[in-house]
């Protein structure tokens, strides 16, 4: 299951595990990603606060959290190649959260309602 802030960050649910990053059409629209900052491993993040930012060669962008928990991984591949994000941007997620509260998947949007919202942006 995939579930998106309206700011364009996605949590795709494994159990009680959110895997973290931003959407294909987020990522289309910054453009070459150039450098992703990340929290680090057992930091906590909070659902709608920023956990760190993403940086193209057309914009710095903060990153938002879709779900609070702890952050038991972060992607290392980023570090030195953070362009994988513009290659397969729901494959190659940010951080990996401990989820401490599932129930806020459901402020979240579905994959329907993040599709209008996008086709709204888009115009």
């Amino acid at each position: 299951m995939i579930k998106y802030l309206p700011s364009h960050e996605y949590a795709r649910v494994e159990g009680n595990v959110a895997y973290i990053g931003i959407s294909p059409f987020a990522a289309a629209q910054l453009g070459n990603v150039v450098y992703v900052d990340m929290p680090e491993v057992d930091d906590d993040v909070t659902a709608g606060e920023d956990f760190g930012a993403i940086e193209s060669v057309k914009a710095a962008s903060d990153l938002f959290a879709p779900v609070s928990g702890a952050v038991i991984e972060i992607n290392e591949h980023l570090i030195d190649n953070p362009k994988l994000i513009n290659e397969d941007p729901l494959n190659n997620w940010i951080i990996k959260v401990e989820m401490s509260d599932p129930s806020e998947l459901d402020a979240l949007l579905d994959q329907e309602a993040y599709d209008k919202l996008c086709a709204s942006e888009s115009h």
